[in-house]
């Protein structure tokens, strides 16, 4: 793969997270918002909204300085990317085992809607950070 091409799969992935963060924050927003115009009290819906805020948050943040770093890469640079990249897919799987483990525990040992919530939202964010890290992935190997 020529360096050129790479950066531009780097630029395309770290877009993609802007954009993925984006979503996250408005989303976890509308949720807050509704909730509080409709004067309910739902915590799942509470906690759900907030893990996707804060998500979005960070990712914006990393992403920010992704794309601060994004430079040429040698040999040595790409394989290093696609080592770091197949790391972070390892994670994105494990948010989902988390998230699932989470909402599976909330759900039938305690029956608290808050973690439920979260679990669900760590699941969310855990599945779409895979999918993008995954589409780099795929934009490498070729």
């Amino acid at each position: 793969m020529l360096a050129d091409t790479l950066l531009h799969a780097e630029r395309q992935h770290v877009l993609r997270l802007l954009v993925w963060a984006a979503l996250s924050i408005l989303g976890g927003t509308f949720v807050g918002a509704m909730i509080t115009v409709r004067r309910t009290r739902s915590p799942l819906l509470a906690h759900f909204g907030l893990q996707m805020v804060l998500w979005g948050v960070a990712l914006a943040a990393l992403a920010a300085v992704d794309w601060q770093g994004l430079h040429l890469r040698d040999l040595a640079g790409a394989t290093h990317l696609d080592r770091m990249l197949w790391l972070n897919i390892g994670f994105d799987a494990g948010f989902v085992g988390m998230g699932a483990v989470l909402a599976a525990c909330a759900r039938i040992l305690t029956r608290n809607a808050a973690a439920l919530g979260a679990g669900v939202a760590i699941i969310v964010q855990g599945l779409a950070l895979l999918l993008i890290d995954l589409q780099l992935a795929a934009a490498i190997s070729r």
